[in-house]
């Protein structure tokens, strides 16, 4: 079997004390914490939903997402917005930390344990020198209805 010698770059950030990655070809925008628009009936994940550039885009906590609690979100947060099935989606991550470049042989498997996060939701870990990162798979983190419900919410209180 060859080796795969092809590399992925990723926008690393941290949430608590864990270190995430996401393809660097799905962010869209890295932005400092702004308030956003709440909107009712909606998982206590969900931040709410922000204009950019006239484009409604719904913000996510992670911190909340991944059962950590509601994140205190202070002018030293960051909003990544990503692109997730042709949407896009804010994350707001307590800080953003680097862009790490690395081989496919390097992503190793996530393995079977008994974590808040579950597997599903990463896509692979990479060790880069003493720190464990953990690649996250945003296509199954934000499903489409999710994606869709928040941006539904927006356009019912615009009018």
């Amino acid at each position: 079997m060859a080796e795969d010698n092809s590399h992925h770059q990723f926008i690393t950030f941290t949430v608590g004390d864990q270190e995430y990655g996401v393809d660097i070809m799905s962010v869209r925008e890295i932005k400092g914490w702004v308030e956003t628009t709440l909107l009712p009936n909606t998982p206590e994940y969900m931040r709410g939903v922000l204009n950019l550039r006239g484009v409604i885009v719904p913000i996510f906590d992670l911190r909340c997402r991944f059962g950590l609690g509601k994140t205190e979100a202070t002018n030293l947060h960051v909003i990544v917005i990503i692109a997730v099935k042709n949407r896009m989606v804010g994350i707001l991550v307590d800080t953003v930390s680097d862009i790490l470049t690395v081989s496919n042989s390097d992503i190793r498997d996530v393995p079977k344990m008994e974590t808040l996060i579950e597997e599903e939701y990463l896509s692979g870990l990479v060790t880069i020198e003493e720190r464990m990162v953990a690649l996250l798979n945003q296509e199954r983190l934000f499903d489409a209805k999710m994606i869709d419900s928040g941006i539904a919410m927006s356009k019912m209180d615009e009018t």
